[in-house]
């Protein structure tokens, strides 16, 4: 039986990658940093529901299924399956958790929701990796299968029960909610004072302690099990050198095809977990087109977490509190943050300047002016501004990280089972 140490072998390693990765320490004053910029910010604009408890736990419900299809991408693509079809999965775990749960109850609506999302998921290993189909084109194809049949499933499964309709299944019953006693009150009246960066962490952290589904908890305990499981066990490293070099993976016993199906199926599984987060927590029912493109946006936030569950963990509540800005105060703290990209931008910029790179630092100075100068300008952003945030932000966030990013070096290539005799 081969063991971690003998699967160990410098061949199997990933590369390093580009640029100096950022230590722990070094993250953590980049997080409060940005903390206390955005508490100068609201200070500034008085734009109190930028940092909130309410917007802080709508934030996080929201960041739950972007970070749950981030996570199943993250699976299928450190064993080198790109994974596009996330949004169908998504689709099928939303339709089958929500077909589940309003008969059987919400806990079997999760588990048949899973299932849903890994056929999904067994469908996309079966294409890529026994036929060796395109992973795109496989992936492409299961985001429109996936909301084909769905639309012709809703009719046939929800029409003539209460609440049921074509586009909508009939209501499921509550996952439940819990609050933190005490703690979440305290947190709450913390940052109801205003006070500089304390009412701020006060918020991030009451939003983390209130109204929290227990299904949020799972979705968060996932993260650093996915973290242990991927690179604390000779399993894991096994997944990650079939993403890596399968052929040397191979040469050492390494059943590739057996890993990668694995690796697939979970991250069918993992999207159908968030898919059944919005049919059931999010909204008690399944709505045709209620996943929105999550899917799509999860995987953003892998790319940007550069195939690292933390990163992608930051990515998903970055993406999650820009589309509660939608929900909650939209437009006055869409302006608000319009002053805090301003000043990123002109502190890019003099960071551009020390290292004595002048033409993207007059570019990026250029930008921030302009940021500055709407804001300055105007009282309010249009409602549509609001609605493309989410979006633009997901294309300027991969656009400023894609410099620092490395996918594993056999990702979406073709492989053979005996290819390198």
């Amino acid at each position: 039986m081969t063991t971690a140490t003998d699967v160990n072998q410098p061949s199997l390693q990933p590369a390093a990658p580009t640029g100096r990765r950022l230590s722990w320490p070094v993250l953590l004053l980049i997080i409060a940093g940005g903390l206390a910029l955005t508490s100068i910010v609201r200070i500034i604009t008085g734009a109190d529901g930028i940092t909130n408890v309410s917007q802080m736990s709508t934030a996080l419900q929201l960041a739950v299924p972007i970070g749950l299809a981030g996570l199943g991408g993250l699976w299928a693509e450190r064993a080198g399956v790109v994974n596009i079809g996330l949004e169908g999965m998504m689709i099928l775990g939303t339709w089958f958790g929500a077909w589940a749960g309003f008969q059987w109850g919400p806990w079997t609506g999760v588990l048949v929701g899973i299932l849903g999302g890994a056929i999904g998921g067994l469908l996309h290993a079966f294409v890529t990796v026994t036929f060796n189909v395109n992973h795109i084109v496989s992936g492409v194809a299961i985001n429109i299968l996936a909301l084909g049949a769905t639309r012709y499933l809703a009719p046939l499964a929800f029409e003539g029960h209460t609440g049921g309709s074509a586009k909508q299944s009939p209501a499921v019953e509550s996952l439940g909610n819990f609050t933190v006693p005490g703690l979440s009150d305290a947190l709450r009246d913390l940052n109801a004072h205003g006070w500089f960066l304390i009412s701020d962490i006060a918020g991030l952290l009451g939003g983390l302690v209130t109204n929290v589904s227990w299904l949020t908890l799972i979705a968060v305990a996932l993260i650093p099990a996915t973290w242990w499981i991927l690179w604390r066990t000779a399993f894991g490293l096994r997944l990650r050198s079939c993403g890596e070099n399968p052929v040397a993976a191979e040469s050492l016993g390494v059943n590739v095809y057996k890993y990668k199906y694995i690796a697939v199926v979970i991250s069918g599984g993992l999207a159908g977990l968030g898919g059944v987060f919005l049919s059931i927590v999010a909204n008690p029912f399944y709505l045709e087109g209620q996943v929105s493109g999550r899917g799509f946006i999860g995987l953003a936030a892998m790319i940007f977490g550069n195939w690292m569950p933390g990163g992608l963990a930051l990515g998903a509540g970055l993406f999650g509190y820009t589309d509660s800005l939608n929900l909650r105060g939209g437009s006055a703290n869409v302006h608000a943050l319009l002053l805090l990209g301003a000043l990123l931008l002109i502190i890019g910029a003099i960071w551009l300047v020390v290292r004595k790179k002048y033409v993207p630092a007059v570019c990026t100075l250029v930008a921030g002016a302009l940021v500055f100068a709407w804001y300055a300008t105007t009282d309010e952003v249009p409602n549509q501004v609001v609605s493309a945030t989410p979006y633009v932000i997901t294309l300027v966030v991969l656009a400023l990280s894609a410099q620092r990013l490395r996918m594993p070096r056999a990702n979406g290539m073709p492989y053979r089972k005996g290819q390198g005799k």
